[in-house]
């Protein structure tokens, strides 16, 4: 009998772009479930904003110049992730770089915002003081928590990148970490523009 050697089944492309599609869609899933808790919070304080006159004691406390350059940072952050993307899709090595590039960005922001509690703290403005300070650390602090957890998965990331082993990451890791980072971007434009910029227009 005559040994026969039997070729490796390929993995079929319709199989990987159903696990693509799983684990995007669990991300998008995630993503909106979450989407409904910073919405609640944005509109506690714009409640409380109309009520009780947040934006006067917003404009007391915040410094809207200093946040809004750790701002552009975090919004800068999402380009950068994108030009990683586009990096890592054609196996280059300068997705390491834009990675780099990008949680430098996002550390930068969440150094901002530790900065920018630390002065409030120093004038006694403290998440127990009143309800503008309830709902100002909730709302920031509850986003700041998600950039930390963004950043940790822009971790590895690159750590995987860093190995050398770019074919681990697959395209579906990287998308989901990707919209990840996306929405954490987009969930700030809504809360600064309702915590910083209201005074310019109350």
């Amino acid at each position: 009998m005559h040994n026969q050697s039997v070729a490796p089944i390929a993995k079929h492309p319709l199989d990987s772009n159903m696990t693509m599609n799983r684990n995007v869609m669990g991300m998008l899933l995630f993503i909106g479930s979450e989407s409904m808790f910073f919405l609640l919070l944005i509109l506690a304080y714009v409640n409380f904003h109309s009520q009780y006159g947040t934006g006067e004691m917003a404009a007391w406390h915040l410094d809207v110049t200093k946040t809004g350059l750790f701002s552009i940072a975090l919004f800068a952050s999402s380009f950068t992730l994108w030009l990683s993307e586009k990096a890592h899709e054609k196996h280059s090595g300068m997705a390491i770089f834009w990675m780099i590039l990008t949680i430098v960005l996002g550390a930068i922001f969440i150094c901002g915002q530790a900065l920018e509690y630390s002065e409030l703290i120093s004038e006694k403005l403290t998440i127990s003081r009143d309800l503008f300070g309830s709902t100002f650390f909730t709302l920031t602090g509850f986003h700041g928590f998600h950039v930390i957890v963004g950043l940790i998965l822009l971790s590895v990331a690159l750590w995987i990148m860093v190995r050398g082993k770019q074919g681990e990451l697959t395209e579906a890791g990287l998308t989901c970490v990707s919209l990840y980072w996306h929405f954490v971007d987009v969930v700030w434009v809504a809360v600064f523009s309702v915590v910083y910029l209201w005074r310019f227009v109350s």
